[in-house]
């Protein structure tokens, strides 16, 4: 029996509690734990960007960091943008925009995206670009991404408007 230790935070707004070994990273428990699979495991060396989750507003590779460093956290994952105006804008520009092919890139695409969304929301090309430059997309080539992206601020700016 492998030594396990508790840990509490708040997983996608609802507070949890998971017993986890302190060598698991974050990647693992969303998935195995706390059976959350739309976060992916990609190249597990915080590279690829496939993993990106949020960690108290900040983009994390949850492969890199131990889940016990979740322990009074406030987590969200690609499962807690379903509900988020932003997310739900991204959702959106990426069907709109073919920005979706494989999908496999796509959670961790839409974090990035959130996360400059909330710094700025009306990001232009080049903002978009570099804000998902840390992940990799094998099938859309980008410009899709990056076109979706712009058209997710571009449709919060115009719904604040009304």
């Amino acid at each position: 029996m492998s030594l396990q230790v508790e840990i509490a935070f708040t997983l996608n707004g609802v507070p949890r509690r998971a017993s986890v070994d302190p060598a698991m990273s974050a990647l693992v428990m969303l998935r195995e734990v706390c059976s959350l699979t739309g976060t992916k495991y990609g190249c597990g060396e915080g590279e690829c960007g496939a993993c990106t989750i949020r960690v108290d507003g900040r983009s994390v590779a949850s492969c890199l960091m131990f889940a016990v460093d979740c322990d009074g956290r406030e987590i969200t994952t690609i499962e807690g943008m379903a509900a988020d105006p932003v997310g739900q804008a991204l959702q959106r520009a990426f069907v709109e925009h073919g920005a979706v092919q494989c999908g496999f890139c796509t959670p961790g695409m839409v974090m990035q995206a959130a996360a400059l969304l909330e710094r700025d929301p009306a990001p232009d090309a080049d903002a978009a670009k570099r804000a998902i430059e840390g992940n990799l997309c094998r099938c859309t080539g980008y410009q899709k991404i990056v076109d979706a992206v712009v058209d997710a601020g571009r449709s919060l700016a115009e719904e604040k408007t009304r």
